[in-house]
């Protein structure tokens, strides 16, 4: 059974610039360091990628798979779970939530559940998702208020 584990960070642009950032999934490798491949496989009708494959390192976990996406209309909420086991992972299912402040920044909370395939005791297992959330959120900050200046 998997634990849920929460994060929370707040990013100064709107909800739809970062919905941009965390939907273009082929620029992942581009920004996300852990993150070597990201391949969208296939699509929904609307353009919006259903099912994207991935291959990460993030030197507590090496894997590939592939992730299944559902969208809200108004992109409030970006909502996926492992299509099917990996090597390190029996399932996962995770959410990036977008609430807009009043000062035009965007509360992002990614809240993540993975039951692994591989042992690791819980001190180690909980300490290795708070890095791999931490510096999710991190990069998605940096890569959203980059591309703001930019």
């Amino acid at each position: 059974m998997a634990d849920t584990s929460a994060q929370s960070i707040q990013v100064h642009a709107p909800r739809a610039r970062v919905a941009a950032v965390i939907c273009d999934f082929a620029s992942y490798p581009e920004w996300a360091e852990s993150i070597k491949r990201a391949e969208v496989v296939e699509e929904y009708e609307d353009g919006f990628a259903a099912q994207v494959a991935f291959q990460i390192d993030a030197t507590v976990l090496v894997d590939e798979y592939t992730l299944e996406y559902a969208y809200a209309d108004d992109m409030s909420r970006i909502e996926w779970h492992l299509v099917e086991p990996s090597r390190t992972q029996r399932s996962q299912q995770g959410s990036y939530d977008l609430v807009e402040n009043p000062d035009g920044s965007t509360t992002v909370t990614y809240t993540l559940a993975v039951d692994l395939a591989i042992g690791m005791l819980g001190m180690f297992r909980r300490k290795a998702e708070k890095m791999i959330m931490d510096t999710a959120l991190k990069e998605l900050k940096r890569r959203v208020e980059s591309q703001a200046t930019a």
